[in-house]
């Protein structure tokens, strides 16, 4: 790299902060009536349950100055005719050198750089307002093969001299952060620099990893080393790396560090990623427009010339028909442009023929109206490129079997790579004053005792490491099925055994099951259809044979649940005919399979499996005697590039109360990626409240002997901790203000709980390679200082790393004691009706995630234009107008409505 040395520095006296950000177009700032409620602090710590020695991915960290104040910078980066960088990976490289050459100049000053537009320093730099033109080589360019006339001299690629380009980087002081935030949060002081103040020590780390070659991904860093790559199929390649980020605890400041996967494209020849991401043999069989579009913006290494450079495209016409124009160098004189193909001029000018492209498009690495044509035999994927499309469940299922590590690994795994890390090396890790310890942290846990379940004929049963049995049981709640069906969508499956059996099975478990009306094979001519016209056909042939629409159907799918006939069904069923319907793949079918099967039959058929025994002797603390329901409320999002379907908020009710083991759902759509739930209180008069929490209460009154809940629970899933305050100040307000649309003297009161699995936080027994035991709970030393929270593996682990869920309990009106709300939160992981063993997280919350992720499958949104326009509305699943746009949800029948057809 070749540096400007013509330096220019703006150095300004004033010390006024920037201006507030300006709103975006289109968003409204929400204010929130009255006082602001805020996240309760801890009342004191848990005793019940046998104490249990553990180790945890948390390394302590010492801060030996509190003096010292980060100074946090903006920085823009220009192009030499002042438009603004856009490009990314750029300000790492440009960052870099400036602070080799103009180390001086920015007063010996190191600097943490978090990629985008922010730097922060330890002490301020000389001014205000700095600014630099800095020059690099681009060792992209390329010039060889344009389509175009070259000029002189790029006939040979040895004679072309690396491009360059001209950057001017300007650094303008945003804010000061004293490092002293950082101890009075850890002695529960109120802090408003805190988490900025972590946010440096953050960043340093990433820089830290950066400047050693790793992909950085969120706060995740990745090795480039083959050894910790997985190949899952598809060209694609899972990368395990590892997690870090400084959290505040009782214990003092922690370094929490984890092992972590993300995707990146297999390095390599681009024809060899091509057979594999297209699952063919033969290059002749590729499709290009496919490959067009699963290669654009992917970066290369060119042959024999080393250049790294990005794809724009492809060419139009193979490598022997492309052509372009170059101006041949004489002795004495410019000639006129010379057209000639991509392979004889590599053949002619490089002594490289191109054999195995030579029929196929070539790669342009070029610009829009200057393409640069490669052969895509002479070219090379580069390590390191992030693969951000949705993975095929074949794909997921590699790389949950690949990634899983044993506990003792991945603590060992960790602990090798924090030492291997060397922080302690780093001079601006240094700087700030913080040592980190490379032990892992000893905590103390409590493994709660399980909750016993009652089932059929008064029988009890004690789960055991998180596990129970139905053999020689029956249901709580068994129901009569009359008029059902069997339908076949063309499985091997030998249908008069499995009905034969599942009717045994039944039978056992104290369900009445009738024989089936009649069982409907699909015509073979059928199968060769889409999946809708083989729905719809399916119910004629059903029509033509069955008396009257069944009040059950049994459905077979020729493979699992993802089967494209899957969605059309569920649609058919459960919005145009409201029937109750169960889908099964026969690939293994023995009595196991058909008891859970039997499970979920009779929780959607209005049964109960088993109960909390403390629920049938309604002896749980502040539930069972006082009308109590609970909700849990999750969103659910499209994957990753699909901001064209909108998120699916669903929140789930228990109902009948005293019971806390039956729910049903309302499920609404919003706008794409929103995790806020806008439509739990909807008045479209002043009589009239379409929203979702309005539906529930209703129906916990019809249901309830007409008692309206004095207590309401409150689960909620896939939040962050920066959103906790909307939780309490947005969503909650919309809950109470839906009590009050319904009667203004009604006060209930409230517990707000947020269940969060995605963190970093691992537990371990220092004395067995086992994980940790089901119903283990840690509310000391890793949890937060001042906040009311606590982590819980209520189920076993049997493969991988338990990871367990962390609890935070922002509101309690209700007064729950500690133990108390504990063992209610455990309890609730025993109480999902489909399955034999205790959930990771509360049931609600898990019932709200189905019922999101099941609607979202027959919800009519591929051809839905992209909005950002509200999608929320009222009804029973639907989801009407906001202002630009609207998503429908399709209305669920009302024979369905209240049933759990989620399971």
């Amino acid at each position: 790299m070749t540096l400007d040395r013509k330096t220019k520095m703006k150095h300004e006296a004033s010390k006024a902060l920037p201006p507030p950000p300006v709103v975006p177009p289109g968003v409204v700032p929400v204010k929130v009536p009255g006082s602001r409620r805020t996240l309760m602090a801890r009342r004191g710590f848990g005793t019940r349950g046998q104490r249990i020695p553990l180790l945890t991915n948390h390394f302590n960290v010492k801060l030996s100055s509190t003096t010292d104040h980060f100074y946090q910078y903006n920085v823009a980066l220009f192009y030499e005719d002042g438009n603004p960088v856009e490009a990314k990976g750029v300000g790492r490289r440009v960052l870099e050198m400036l602070y080799k050459l103009y180390k001086p100049e920015m007063g010996g000053k190191g600097f943490a750089y978090d990629g985008e537009k922010t730097l922060y320093t330890v002490g301020p730099l000389p001014g205000t307002t700095l600014e630099f033109p800095v020059l690099l080589e681009n060792l992209s360019s390329n010039r060889t093969v344009r389509g175009g006339s070259p000029s002189e001299g790029e006939t040979k690629r040895s004679r072309c001299p690396p491009q360059s380009k001209s950057y001017t980087v300007k650094l303008n002081y945003a804010k000061k952060i004293p490092s002293q935030a950082i101890f009075n949060a850890l002695r529960g002081q109120d802090s408003e620099h805190f988490h900025e103040a972590l946010r440096v020590l953050d960043v340093m780390l990433r820089q830290h990893a950066a400047n050693q070659g790793c992909l950085i991904v969120r706060q995740s860093f990745f090795h480039n080393d083959p050894r910790n790559s997985m190949s899952i199929g598809g060209g694609v390649v899972g990368l395990q790396g590892f997690y870090s980020g400084f959290r505040s605890t009782q214990a003092g400041l922690s370094l929490n560090m984890d092992v972590s996967t993300t995707l990146i494209l297999k390095p390599g020849k681009v024809v060899d990623f091509l057979l594999e991401n297209q699952n063919v043999k033969n290059v002749s069989e590729i499709d290009w427009m496919k490959a067009k579009m699963m290669l654009k913006n992917l970066r290369v290494k060119t042959f024999p010339s080393n250049f790294t450079q990005k794809i724009i495209g492809l060419s139009e016409k193979s490598c022997r028909q492309q052509m372009f124009f170059i101006n041949k160098k004489s002795a004495d004189s410019r000639s006129d442009p010379v057209e000639i193909t991509v392979s004889n001029y590599y053949a002619k000018y490089h002594n490289q023929e191109v054999f195995a492209s030579q029929d196929y498009p070539c790669l342009d690495v070029g610009k829009p109206k200057r393409p640069i044509y490669i052969p895509i035999e002479l070219c090379e994927l580069i390590s390191l490129q992030r693969y951000t499309k949705p993975l095929s469940a074949l794909q997921r299922a590699k790389l949950a079997e690949q990634s899983t590590l044993k506990p003792h690994d991945r603590m060992n795994c960790v602990v090798n790579e924090l030492k291997r890390s060397n922080y302690a090396a780093d001079p601006l890790i240094n700087s700030t004053g913080i040592t980190i310890n490379t032990m892992c942290t000893q905590v103390e846990g409590r493994v709660l005792e399980p909750p016993k379940l009652t089932v059929g004929n008064g029988g009890v049963m004690l789960p055991r490491g998180g596990y129970w049995s139905f053999n020689n049981k029956t249901l709580v709640e068994p129901t009569q099925i009359t008029r059902w069906a069997v339908v076949n969508f063309s499985a091997r499956c030998d249908t008069n055994s499995l009905c034969r059996d599942l009717l045994r099975c039944g039978k056992a478990k104290g369900m009445r099951l009738e024989e089936p009306h009649s069982v409907i094979q699909e015509d073979m001519n059928s199968s060769r259809n889409p999946a809708p016209i083989r729905v719809e056909l399916m119910f004629e042939a059903m029509k033509r044979t069955l008396p009257g629409l069944p009040r059950f159907l049994l459905c077979i799918l020729p493979e699992r649940k993802n089967h494209e006939i899957y969605g059309p069904w569920k649609r058919k069923c459960l919005v145009e005919d409201g029937i109750v319907t169960q889908c099964m793949a026969p690939i293994t079918i023995n009595d196991l399979y058909l008891t859970h099967l039997l499970l979920k039959i009779n929780a959607k058929m209005g049964g109960l499996n088993s109960v909390l025994s403390v629920e049938h002797l309604h002896s749980i603390p502040l539930v069972s005697r006082i009308p109590t329901i609970i909700f849990g409320m999750d969103v659910y999002h499209a994957p990753p590039g699909r901001s064209d379907i909108p998120s699916i908020a669903a929140v789930v009710s228990s109902r009948k109360w005293p019971l806390i083991s039956r729910y049903r759902a309302s499920v609404r759509a919003q706008s794409s990626r929103v995790e806020l739930i806008d439509a739990l209180f909807k008045p479209v008069s002043p009589k009239k409240d379409e929203g979702m929490i309005r539906e529930l209460l209703v129906d916990f009154y019809q249901s309830t002997h007409k008692l309206k809940p004095k207590h309401i629970i409150i689960f909620r899933d896939g939040v962050s901790e920066s959103m906790f305050d909307q939780v309490l100040n947005i969503e909650l307000e919309q809950i109470m203000q839906a009590c009050k649309f319904l009667d203004d003297e009604w006060d209930p009161k409230f517990l707000v709980v947020v269940a969060q699995k995605r963190h970093h936080t691992r537990f371990f027994q220092p004395r067995s390679e086992a994980n940790v035991p089901a119903g283990t709970i840690i509310d000391t030393k890793v949890c937060h200082p001042k906040n009311n929270d606590f982590y819980l593996c209520a189920h076993s682990g049997p493969i991988g790393t338990t990871r367990p869920t962390h609890y935070h309990v922002l509101l309690d009106q209700i007064g729950f004691s500690v133990d108390d709300l504990q063992e209610l939160v455990h309890s609730l992981s025993y109480v999902y009706q489909k399955s034999t063993y205790a959930k990771a997280v509360v049931a609600p919350v898990c019932y709200a995630h189905q019922a999101a992720a099941q609607m979202s499958l027959f919800g009519k949104f591929d051809d839905m234009p992209d909005t950002t326009s509200s999608l929320s509305g009222g009804g029973d699943g639907s989801s009407g107008g906001g202002g630009g746009g609207s998503a429908q949800l399709p209305e669920l029948h009302e024979n369905v409505r209240s049933s759990m057809f989620f399971c």
